[in-house]
């Protein structure tokens, strides 16, 4: 195992920073133009930006940017060396994509860590970080959303936690350079739980409503 110092999560190098920076502007714009075609939680419509830039740069902040940071502090937590960084073509396109379709063709780019005799299981748990991150926050997102004072807030909360809900689901499907991949390789089980999980809340949100008003 590598013997890299663990630095703080709030450390980034510069080159790290920038990355992340233009990633998180350049995805939220993508999906405020994504947003502004669809329906969420709530039922309005998002054709108006005042409801699709608040839920994309809120939703995009925590389910890429955390997402990214789980995956480093994961690879950190064995001592490797771990950094994001940004596709820039990919970003580019992602924009354009999102302005000509209405639909989101996004991959900003990676977390690469940097280790010798990396195992399945390091390179699978590193992998399931992100996802579960997002699983995490999209609850937590939707506690916030269920207290918030107005119904213009509970629905940007709501709906940002459904697209974090969606990112994990997404990441986990067993394709190429996704999550999915190196968590199936690792645990089977593992990698069905967790897209069953994601995939009800992604499709059946009305399930996790239901438990909760039984809860309340």
């Amino acid at each position: 195992m590598s013997t890299t110092t663990k630095k703080s999560i709030f450390y980034f190098t510069p080159q790290e920073r920038i990355d992340l920076a233009i990633s998180y502007i350049s995805l939220s714009i993508a999906f405020s133009f994504v947003l502004m075609n669809f329906r969420l939680i709530g039922g309005e419509s998002l054709r108006s930006p005042i409801l699709a830039i608040p839920i994309a740069f809120i939703a995009v902040g925590t389910g890429f940017v955390c997402h990214e940071l789980a995956h480093r502090e994961a690879a950190k937590n064995y001592g490797f060396h771990s950094e994001y960084r940004a596709w820039y073509p990919m970003l580019i396109i992602a924009i354009v994509f999102a302005i000509f379709t209405g639909f989101i063709l996004a991959i900003p780019g990676a977390t690469y860590f940097f280790g010798q005799n990396v195992s399945k299981k390091q390179n699978g748990v590193i992998s399931l970080a992100g996802p579960v991150s997002n699983l995490i926050l999209g609850l937590i997102l939707i506690g916030i959303g269920l207290f918030s004072p107005s119904e213009f807030w509970a629905i940007i909360f709501l709906s940002a936690a459904q697209i974090n809900f969606w990112f994990a689901f997404f990441n986990m499907l067993p394709i190429f350079m996704l999550d999915g991949v190196k968590v199936l390789e690792w645990k089977a089980e593992v990698w069905l739980a967790m897209i069953l999980l994601s995939g009800l809340l992604v499709f059946f949100p009305e399930l996790l409503f239901y438990f909760l008003g039984a809860l309340i």
